[in-house]
C-alpha cells in the first residue's frame, strides 16, 4: 500500500523555551487506509494533525525538527500559496470543536460551498445542489433549513455534521478527523462511519482518525498508534493492539472504558426520597427567521415533557442530535424560556429562575470552548462562581476550593494560569466540569460531560460523580450520546425524539428490553458503533 502521508520524527515545542510537546512522532497513512491516533487529552494528538496543514499556532509553537510528506511532497517546506491549494481540496480536516471552527457570521450553506467555490469554481446552482446533497448524506433531516441557518441556530450534533459535509465537499485524498463523532448520536455515528469507510474504499481516501473512543477505533481503523506525552508508545494492527496491548499506557486506556472499568453506582434512592426537580407539560419554542412579522414561524423544540428527578438519583437523557435534549437542559437551569410547570426543591418557579437557587443548580455545557470566557484564566473561571455566591470567603479559601476541584477532575495545577485557547479540548472540558463542581450544587445538569475526555479521565470523572452522590445526595441529569456511559451511571433513562419523551424506564430495562422501536434502534446502533458487530 502506497504511503499517502508520512510523518517522520516530528518534534514540536513552545517558542517560549518550554519542553517539547510532540517528541519524535512517526506515522504513516496509506491511500485507502484508515489509521487511528489515540491517547489521553493533552498528549499531542490534535497538535500532530494540525501540523500536517500547518494550522497550529505558529506564534506559540514551533517545528523543531522532522518531516511531513504528502504524496511525496514535503509540506513543511511548501510555500503558503501552494499549501492553500492543498487545504480543503487534497487534504481536509474535521476539527474537534465545530462552534469555534465555523464562522458565526456566515450561514452554514455558504460555508459548505466555500471549498467548492475556491477549488472547483462550479456554477452557483451546482454548488447549492452539491451542498444540500452533502448535508443530507451526513444525516441532516432538513438540509434546506440547515443550509439557511447560522451555526448558533443548530444543535451541537448538527454543527458537527455540517463541518463534516464541508470537509468532504471537494472529495479530499486525505481526511484528518479530530473526534469526528464526538457530538453525534449513535445512529448518526453509524451513518458517518459508513460514509467515511465507503469513501476510503471507493476513492482510496486516506483517513487519520483521532479519537478517545476505543469502541469506534475498534470498529473503523485498520491500524492504530497510541500516544502518551508527545510520544508514540505502541502501534500496530488495531485488533492486535487492542486485544493484546503491550504498553502499560495502552492497557490503562483499555481498562478505563466505562463498561470495562466495572463502575458501579449505589442503588436507586428509596421510594420516599424527596423530588428535587419536576416538570409538567413543559414546552420550549424557537422563533424561526424569515417571513413577515405577522407570519413568524416557530419551532417546537420541547413538547409537553413530564419528568421527575429525586434526590440522589441520576436520570439519563438520550436521543438523536436536534431532538431537544440541550434545550430542555437549558430550560431546567433558567437559561431558556418555557411554558408549563417547572418546580425545583418543592418550589414552583414563576417563569423565571431566582438567583438564590443558582448556586444549587449548575450545568456543564456541551461545547466547552464557547462556554469559557477567553479573557479569563483557568483559576478565574473556576473561582467565578465562588465570588458570586460565596463572596465572604477568603482568597485562601477560594484558592483551596479551586485546587481541590482541579485535582478531582484530573486537571494539573500548573494549568491554573493558562487561558482556554492554550488548553486541549479535553482540558477545557475538565475546566468546565471543575467550575460546576466547585460550588457543590444539589442538582448538576451534565450535557455531554465526557464527550471530549479520554477513557482514563472518563472513568475518573464518573467515579468522582458517584462518590459525590453517595456522600452528599447530589442529583444528576446526564445527557450523553455515549450509551455505555449512561448505562454505567444512570438509575433511570428518558429517551427523547423530536422534542417528546418516547420511553422512560430503568437503565437495565432500556438496554435489555427496550419497548419503543426508536429506543431499539438507538441501542442497536450503539452496539454497532462500539464494535460489537465487527
Amino acid at each position: 500500500m502506497s504511503a499517502l502521508l508520512q510523518i517522520a520524527d516530528l518534534q514540536l515545542g513552545l517558542r517560549a523555551g518550554g519542553s517539547a510537546i510532540v517528541r519524535g512522532v512517526s506515522l504513516e497513512v496509506g491511500a485507502g487506509e484508515k489509521v487511528a491516533l489515540v491517547g489521553e487529552s493533552g498528549s499531542g494528538k490534535s497538535l500532530t494533525a494540525l501540523s500536517v496543514l500547518r494550522l497550529h499556532d505558529g506564534r506559540a509553537i514551533s517545528v523543531r525538527g522532522g518531516s511531513i510528506r504528502f504524496a511525496g511532497v514535503e509540506l513543511l517546506d511548501l510555500a503558503p500559496r501552494a499549501l492553500r491549494r492543498l487545504r480543503g481540496r487534497d487534504i481536509a480536516m474535521i476539527f474537534q470543536e465545530p462552534l469555534s471552527a465555523l464562522n458565526p457570521a456566515a450561514k452554514v450553506g455558504r460555508q459548505v460551498m466555500e471549498p467548492l467555490r475556491i477549488h472547483h469554481h462550479p456554477a452557483a446552482g451546482a454548488a447549492v445542489e452539491r451542498a444540500l446533497t452533502l448535508l443530507q448524506r451526513v444525516g441532516i433531516d432538513d438540509p434546506q433549513r440547515c443550509f439557511d441557518a447560522y451555526p448558533h441556530a443548530l444543535s451541537g450534533g448538527q454543527r458537527q455534521r455540517a463541518m463534516i459535509a464541508m470537509a468532504l465537499a471537494c472529495g479530499p485524498r486525505l481526511l484528518l478527523a479530530d473526534e469526528p463523532t464526538t457530538a453525534l448520536d449513535v445512529t448518526t455515528q453509524m451513518q458517518i462511519l459508513e460514509l467515511l469507510e465507503g469513501l476510503a474504499r471507493e476513492h482510496r481516501m486516506g483517513l487519520l482518525l483521532i479519537s478517545h473512543d476505543l469502541g469506534l477505533v475498534r470498529r473503523v481503523a485498520d491500524r492504530v498508534y497510541v500516544m502518551q506525552r508527545g510520544l508514540i508508545v505502541e502501534s500496530g494492527p488495531t485488533d492486535t493492539v487492542l486485544r493484546t496491548p503491550r504498553h502499560p499506557h495502552t492497557r490503562a486506556l483499555m481498562a478505563a472504558e466505562p463498561l470495562r472499568a466495572g463502575l458501579t453506582f449505589h442503588p436507586l434512592p428509596a421510594v420516599g426520597a424527596p423530588t428535587l426537580l419536576r416538570t409538567r407539560s413543559l414546552d420550549c419554542r424557537y422563533r424561526l427567521p424569515g417571513g413577515w412579522p405577522w407570519q413568524r414561524r416557530q419551532l417546537r423544540a420541547v413538547a409537553a415533557v413530564d419528568l421527575e428527578l429525586r434526590e440522589g438519583e441520576t436520570l439519563g437523557l438520550v436521543g438523536e442530535s436536534g431532538s431537544g435534549k440541550s434545550t430542555l437542559a437549558r430550560a431546567l437551569v433558567g437559561l431558556q424560556g418555557y411554558s408549563g410547570e417547572l418546580a425545583l426543591f418543592g418550589q414552583v418557579l414563576p417563569g423565571r429562575f431566582p438567583i438564590a437557587l443558582r448556586q444549587h443548580v449548575q450545568m456543564v455545557f456541551q461545547d466547552p470552548c464557547s462556554a469559557l470566557s477567553p479573557r479569563l484564566s483557568v483559576a478565574s473561571l473556576i473561582r467565578e462562581g465562588l465570588l458570586v455566591h460565596r463572596p465572604h470567603g477568603t482568597p485562601a479559601e477560594h484558592l483551596g476550593a479551586v485546587e481541590r476541584a482541579c485535582t478531582e477532575v484530573g486537571l494539573a495545577l500548573d494549568l491554573l494560569g493558562r487561558f482556554p485557547h492554550e488548553l486541549s479540548g479535553g482540558q477545557r472540558q475538565r475546566v468546565a466540569i471543575a467550575r460546576s463542581l466547585v460550588l457543590r450544587p444539589r442538582l448538576l445538569v451534565l450535557d455531554e460531560p465526557t464527550s471530549a475526555l479520554d477513557c482514563t479521565v472518563q472513568a475518573q470523572l464518573l467515579s468522582l460523580l458517584a462518590q459525590l452522590q453517595q456522600a452528599s445526595g447530589m442529583s444528576y441529569l446526564l445527557i450523553s450520546h455515549d450509551l455505555r456511559v449512561v448505562r454505567s451511571m444512570a438509575h433511570r433513562v428518558l429517551v427523547m425524539r423530536r422534542g417528546r419523551i418516547v420511553e422512560c424506564a430503568s437503565a437495565e430495562e432500556i438496554f435489555r428490553t427496550p419497548r419503543d422501536p426508536y429506543t431499539r434502534k438507538l441501542v442497536a446502533a450503539a452496539r454497532f458503533a462500539a464494535g460489537e458487530a465487527r
